[in-house]
This record gives C-alpha cells, sequence and structure tokens, in this order.
C-alpha cells in the first residue's frame, strides 16, 4: 500500500520536471522568435530603406539629366540671344532642389564659360568688321568729298539755270550719302575726314542743318552775346553732332511741324538747344539713347539694330574723344529735347568779327542795341544834315584795330585767342603816325564818287542776298 504512493510521487516528479524543462524550452522558443521577428522587421526596413534610396538616387539622377538637356536646349540658347539683346532672360534651374548645390555650380560654372567665349569671339568678329568698314568708309568719303567739289566747280562753270538746278541736286544728294558714310566712319573708329578752321557758331549750325532733307523746317534763334567760335579741331565733330540730332527731331516729327534750335551763352561755355514737336520718346528710350550718346562703353555693330542706327552712336564716340556733352529729354512741347553742351575751355573762342565777318547765312545775335549818337553831332531839331555839312566829303575810313585778346582770363570767361597784327597792318599803322599828304580837290572829287559807288553796289547786294531768319532779326 505505501509503494504505489511513492511511484505517483515519482512520476509526479518527473511531469512537473518535464512541464518545467517544457516551460523554459517554451520560453526560449519565444524569445528566438521575438528576436526573430525584429531581425525581420529590421531587415525589411533595410530593404525599404534601400528601395527609397534607390529610388530618390534614380529620381535624381534623372533630373540631373534633364537640367543637362535643359542646359543644352534651353539656358545656352537663351544666354546667347541675351548677350546681344540685354532684355532678353536667361532662365534658371527646372527642379528647385538643386539651388546652391555642386550641380548648380556646375551648371553655372558653364554658362560662365561659353558667355566668355561668345563674348571674346563677338567682339573679335565686330572688330574686324569695323576694321573692314573703316576702311570701306574712309575710301568712299573720300571719293565723295572729290564728287563733292567737282560738283562745285560745275556749279561755277555752267550758266544754264537748268544745269545748275541739276549740279545742286545731285550735290545735296551727295551730302546725304556722304553724312551716312561719315557716321559710320565714326562709330567704327574713323576719324571724321574733314579739316576747318576756327568757325563761328551759327556757321556751325546753319551748316549741320543744310546736310538735311527738311531743313526748311529748321527755326535757329541766336542768343549769343559774343561772336563765339568753336576751335578748329572740334568744328567737324560737333557739326556731326548738331546733324544727327537734328535728324532724329526731322525724321520723328511732322513735315509741317517745324524744328527750333536755339543758340545760349554760358559763363562756362555755349549749348545748342534743339526742340521738336513730334512723338516723344519712352523713357527706356532715352535711356537707352543716353548710353549711346555717352560714349562711356564700347559699341558692337550688332548692337545698332537692324539695319544699324549709327546716329546717336556716332555722337556718343565723338563726345568721348572731343569732351563736350549731349543730354536728351522730354521737351516741354512733348516731342524731345537734345542739348549740345560745349565748354569754352578749350573747345570754344571769340573771333573778331572785323577781321573775320560772319556769313550772311547766319543769323544775327541778340546783342543789346548800342543807342546811335551820331544825332549829337547835328544841330537841336534837325532830323539831316546841313546841305554843307552833306556837301563835305567824308573822310576815309579807317582800318579796324586788330583784336588783340588780354593776357590773362577772368575766372568763368570764354577763353580768346591772341592774334598778332599781320606785317601789313604794322606797316599802315606806323606810316599812319606819319603826316598824311594834302590831297587836291579833284583827288578829292574822284575818291568821293568812288566811296558812293561802292555804297551803291554794297546795298544792290545786300538786297540781292537773301534774308536772314526771322529768329536773327528779332
Amino acid at each position: 500500500m505505501t509503494s504505489i504512493p511513492e511511484a505517483l510521487l515519482w512520476c509526479l516528479s518527473a511531469g512537473t520536471a518535464a512541464a518545467v524543462v517544457l516551460a523554459a524550452l517554451s520560453i526560449r522558443a519565444g524569445k528566438q522568435r521575438a528576436d526573430l521577428r525584429k531581425r525581420l522587421s529590421a531587415a525589411e526596413e533595410q530593404s525599404s530603406a534601400t528601395l527609397h534610396s534607390n529610388t530618390e538616387l534614380t529620381a535624381r539622377l534623372r533630373a540631373t539629366e534633364a537640367e543637362i538637356r535643359h542646359l543644352a536646349g534651353t539656358r545656352l540658347p537663351e544666354l546667347t540671344l541675351a548677350l546681344a539683346h540685354p532684355h532678353v532672360p536667361v532662365p534658371g534651374l527646372l527642379d528647385a532642389r538643386f539651388t546652391g548645390s555642386e550641380t548648380d555650380q556646375a551648371l553655372n560654372a558653364v554658362l560662365e564659360q561659353t558667355s566668355d567665349a561668345i563674348t571674346k569671339e563677338r567682339a573679335r568678329v565686330d572688330a574686324a568688321a569695323q576694321s573692314a568698314l573703316r576702311g570701306a568708309t574712309t575710301t568712299i568719303q573720300a571719293l565723295l568729298y572729290q564728287l563733292q567739289t567737282s560738283l562745285q566747280e560745275m556749279q561755277h562753270r555752267y550758266d544754264d539755270p537748268n544745269i545748275a538746278q541739276d549740279l545742286l541736286n545731285a550735290d545735296f544728294l551727295n551730302e546725304q550719302a556722304l553724312r551716312r558714310i561719315q557716321a559710320t566712319g565714326v562709330v567704327c573708329g574713323a576719324w571724321p575726314g574733314l579739316t576747318r578752321e576756327d568757325s563761328y557758331l551759327a556757321e556751325l549750325v546753319v551748316g549741320a542743318t543744310s546736310r538735311l532733307r527738311g531743313y526748311e523746317r529748321v527755326n535757329i534763334s541766336n542768343q549769343l552775346r559774343d561772336p563765339i567760335a568753336v576751335v578748329a579741331r572740334a568744328v567737324e565733330p560737333i557739326a556731326i553732332t548738331v546733324t544727327e540730332l537734328l535728324a532724329n527731331a526731322l525724321h520723328h516729327s511732322h513735315r509741317e511741324l517745324p524744328v527750333t534750335i536755339t543758340l545760349q551763352q554760358g559763363n562756362r561755355g555755349a549749348s545748342v538747344i534743339i526742340d521738336d514737336y513730334g512723338v516723344g520718346m519712352h523713357d527706356d528710350e532715352i535711356k537707352a539713347a543716353m548710353e549711346l550718346l555717352s560714349g562711356d562703353e564700347d559699341l558692337l555693330l550688332t548692337q545698332l539694330g537692324d539695319p544699324p542706327r549709327s546716329g546717336f552712336a556716332a555722337a556718343g564716340q565723338l563726345v568721348r574723344q572731343y569732351g563736350y556733352g549731349v543730354h536728351v529729354e522730354p521737351s516741354p512741347y512733348g516731342g524731345v529735347r537734345a542739348v549740345v553742351y560745349i565748354p569754352g575751355d578749350p573747345l570754344l573762342t571769340v573771333l573778331d568779327e572785323s577781321a573775320q565777318p560772319m556769313s550772311v547765312m547766319a543769323p544775327m545775335p541778340h546783342r543789346p542795341a548800342v543807342p546811335d549818337r551820331s544825332s549829337s553831332v547835328l544841330p537841336t531839331g534837325s532830323a539831316t544834315p546841313p546841305p554843307a555839312a552833306a556837301a563835305q566829303p567824308a573822310p576815309a575810313a579807317q582800318p579796324a584795330p586788330s583784336y588783340e585778346a588780354p593776357a590773362q582770363q577772368a575766372e568763368g570767361e570764354l577763353p580768346r585767342r591772341r592774334r598778332r597784327k599781320p606785317v601789313s597792318e604794322l606797316d599802315e599803322s606806323a606810316a599812319r603816325t606819319e603826316p598824311a599828304p594834302e590831297r587836291s580837290p579833284e583827288e578829292t572829287g574822284t575818291r568821293w564818287a568812288a566811296l558812293q559807288r561802292g555804297t551803291e553796289s554794297g546795298r544792290a547786294a545786300a538786297q540781292s542776298e537773301p534774308p536772314r531768319s526771322p529768329e536773327g532779326n528779332a
């Protein structure tokens, strides 16, 4: 009876031990399964991350290829166009993720190198084109000057009015061709091609006006106080500049509207003010015109349009070379106002009108009227000299004294050229110090008759001359 419980106890003990072992094994298996699940999850995450990374790398590679195609197909052609036309924008990156990256830096380096190469090549090609044009325009300009001289000689040779009119028309057409060739040559770096002597500013403006079609619409008002002239080396450059500004004013205004030129004198120089009543210019057009007229930058022929507009560019080149100034702004009359400022030092001088009279075609200056004191020698209440005085021969006209400028120039005044007396005038002044020989009545009568004939012929010539401009007579 006692052995059965012991056996049962041993069985229970063995079952308990087995259960404990099984429990331990089960716990260990659970831990292994959890560890395997964790490893599997980590492997799955790593695989997913790898797949995602591969996807991003593939997308980035495709985006980089797209950026390279965009650079070659769009950005580089637009850059080439923008170098010729600055207002054209150059596109940026397609994908903003590349901004500031190494890819962006590499693409920008390609753009910069391409821009430098294109700029250098354009400058080289343009320099070659300018050199060819400079040689051609110089030769053509010389031939046109020869043709101009031949036409002028033919005008003096033939008296037929029909032939004279045809020659004048041919001369005017030749002047148009000469102006265009001259402006083109100046843009290409050529010399203006004509040397003159010191010329009155009023004569210079009249000469510039005569080079253009529609010159009859130009009204000139001379407000100069002194007989101001432009020094010889700057006469033709300033004439070219005034001509081109006038051409712009005449071209952009109706053919029935006038163009006004006013000559003004300041403390340190003189100005030629051109006003038109035309269509005017927008702000961007005025800005572009001022950039051309300043002459600060070297221009390429391709920047002047197609066909090239060389007028303002030629004026800008001359402004930079000779030191005067040009300003363009909206006119109070609705058109455009152009001002050519000529500094007194060193481009202006004052001429002696008695030694070098101004042309009758130039407008008369508006100078203060000098009161006539000749009536003070007449008897009181008499408007005409007495018969006895009229019968007396007039004294011989004394030659005008030679103009001699002061050695010192006051501050703010225009420079004056010192002129030496010719040897003939020195001899005459020395001879006048000696007593003049007495004249016989017959010699006095002969001289008086010659003076009267000269006066009559001078008045007849003055009546036959073309009238001066209305502004000049005001």
